[in-house]
């Protein structure tokens, strides 16, 4: 299943929204990856393996279930993370874009491949639909988190 969307994240049209910097943005995509369960309500446990300046590999915990990933970055661009195959976990990605149309105009694109062919997608097409919805939930309310942290100056501090 591969599944995109975007989240737009400074409405110009409406001058009663804060709007918020791609520098801002930016760090607040980082800040997801660095400390997940701010944003994943059911995760229960985040650790970083290794860190460079380009990306990191994390181990995430759900219960008994382990993953790990590697997520790099393409400062002010996107955050990338990369699931390996692992026990019963196929192989799967999402890239984090940022998109600037115009100047302050900024969304995030959303781009999620889970491996699967698209013949085994036609099968699995009410999963597959269920698991766009709660990709788009958890997408909003990521930058729900994002736009309150920036609103309220705890992205200007953060390192970019």
């Amino acid at each position: 299943m591969k599944f995109e969307h975007l989240v737009e994240i400074n409405d110009l049209s409406n001058p009663m929204i804060e709007v918020i910097t791609r520098e801002q943005l930016w760090r607040g995509l980082v800040l997801r990856a660095e400390m997940p369960r701010m944003f994943v309500s059911y995760l229960d446990d985040a650790l970083i393996m290794e860190r460079t300046e380009a990306g990191m590999t994390r181990t995430l915990k759900y219960g008994e279930l382990e993953v790990t990933d590697r997520v790099s970055f393409v400062h002010l661009e996107h955050v990338h993370y990369d699931v390996a195959a692992q026990k019963e976990i196929p192989h799967s990605t999402l890239r984090m874009s940022i998109e600037e149309p115009q100047p302050q105009a900024l969304f995030v694109r959303f781009s999620y491949d889970n491996g699967q062919s698209a013949q085994h997608d036609a099968e699995n097409d009410m999963y597959d639909e269920y698991r766009k919805s709660a990709y788009h939930e958890a997408d909003v309310e990521t930058v729900r988190i994002i736009r309150e942290l920036a609103e309220a100056g705890r992205l200007d501090a953060l390192p970019s």
